[in-house]
This record gives C-alpha cells, structure tokens and sequence, in this order.
C-alpha cells in the first residue's frame, strides 16, 4: 500500500511538472520508480529497463491531459510540432533499441553533463536573438531525432531538451512549453513502443508487466498526473515569461547536480 501511495504522489508532482515547465515528469518517475522495484526484489538486469519503460507509458496520457490544457490558451505551435514529430518517432524508437548498448552509468554522467549546460543556458544567456530561426526540414529531422533517442533512453519526455531548442530558435517561452508538451506524446509513443518489444518475453520481469512496461505501477501513476497537469498548464499562463525561463533553468540545474551526484 506504502509503494502505491508513493507512485500516487509521484504522479501528482509529474502531472503537475509536466504542466507547467512542458516536461513529461519521467526524470522524477524513472528513479521512484527504481527504488520501488528494487524494494520489490526486481532483478538488477531488468530494473532500469522497466523503469524507463513503465515510466514512457505514463508520459503518454500525461501528456495527452496536458495539452488539452495548454490547447485551451492556443499556445501550441502545431505547425512545428508537425515538423519534428517524423524524427522525434526515429528518435524515440531508436533510443529504445540502443537502451541494452550503452552502460547505465555513462548515459547518467552525459545526461547530467547536458542538462547542466542548458540549465547555465537558461540562467545565464540572453534570450534568442530575433535573426534565429527553426531550421529547415533536415535540421528539424536530425534535432527531432537526437532530442527522441536521447529522452526515450532515459525515460523522459524530452521538455529539457525540446524547450531550451524552442526558445533557442527565438520561440517564446510560454509557447516553447506548450510546444513541448505535445512533443512529449509521440516521443512516449514511439519509445513505450520500442520498449514494450524489445522487453517481450524477457524473464525477471515484475508480474503483470507488457514488455517492460509493468502495469500497476503505470496505473497508479496515471490517476495523478492526468488530474494534475492542468494545475501545471494553468500556472505557465500566469508566470512572467522570464521568471517561467528562471524557474525552468534552476529546476534542470538541480535536476542535473543530482544525476551527476545521485
């Protein structure tokens, strides 16, 4: 009952996250999710596969709850969402397969070594001059896909990379987390996806488990964050937009002292 409540709670804060800073929430998901499996007595040889996993199959409705609410403020850009998403689905398949190659430990060092720089970006640098510019299509496939593998192979939708690009191309803040929070939906779709086949049929797994996507844990989480991430979405249209790029910046920098610390 004591890991429900956990994953219940988690799932608020994700929902809410995922809301207001345009994330999916599996940065805080994935690692929750890991100390419950580890309490259930999950193999170590499956653990961070069904975490990342289970935590991909969340983001999906959460992110389908939270732009529903950014949608209702029209902040959406859908004609960029429409030109990234053919490479966030190579991406976000592509990270799912590669998941088993690279070791744990140094996809977490360069994890938290990228999102150190971004959030030193956000914090520090000025706002995106008004010359840059979205590339074109071939920069829009190849940033779609290197911002797809990277989130579906930490489990995450992909907001700390989406959002700092966004507003780089001299999009708006407010408009760059609403942007962000769609493109969390098809990187989750193609990387559950990835995760669920490469995981079919694998032992060790925790019961009631597709793939490595395990089901009760992905249940409990989705009650929350679909509840919450309008509270998210409705608090971004209330900040300042410098203030929503400040409070951006330190959430990744704490995010990123505790991947390379944690």
């Amino acid at each position: 009952m004591t890991e429900v409540l956990i994953l219940i709670g988690m799932g608020a804060i994700a929902g809410t996250l995922a809301g207001l800073l345009g994330i999916g929430g599996g940065i805080i998901i994935v690692p929750v999710l890991a100390l419950v499996f580890t309490a259930q007595g999950i193999s170590p040889d499956v653990l961070m596969h069904v975490s990342i996993g289970t935590s991909l199959a969340t983001i999906v409705i959460t992110s389908i709850s939270s732009i529903r609410a950014h949608q209702k403020h029209e902040a959406i850009h859908w004609p960029v969402f429409r030109q990234i998403t053919p490479g966030i689905l190579i991406g976000g398949l592509l990270g799912a397969v590669i998941a088993k190659l690279i070791p744990g430990e140094e996809l977490r060092l360069i994890f938290g070594i990228f999102m150190l720089v971004v959030a030193a970006q956000m914090i520090f640098g000025n706002t995106a001059k008004p010359h840059r510019h979205l590339p074109g299509k071939p920069g829009m496939l190849v940033a779609g896909t290197a911002i797809g593998s990277m989130a579906s192979l930490m489990g995450v939708g992909g907001g700390s990379m989406s959002v700092p690009f966004l507003t780089w191309c001299n999009m708006a803040i407010r408009h760059a987390v609403a942007t962000s929070a769609a493109i969390g939906l098809p990187i989750a779709i193609a990387g559950v996806t990835g995760f669920i086949i490469t995981g079919w049929g694998v032992a060790d797994r925790p019961v009631y488990s597709l793939g490595y996507v395990n089901m009760p844990a992905f249940f409990s989480i989705v009650v929350a964050s679909t509840l919450f991430a309008p509270v998210g979405a409705h608090i971004t249209h209330r900040i300042p937009p410098k203030r929503l790029r400040l409070f951006f910046g330190i959430f990744l920098l704490i995010l990123s002292v505790k991947i390379l610390y944690g």
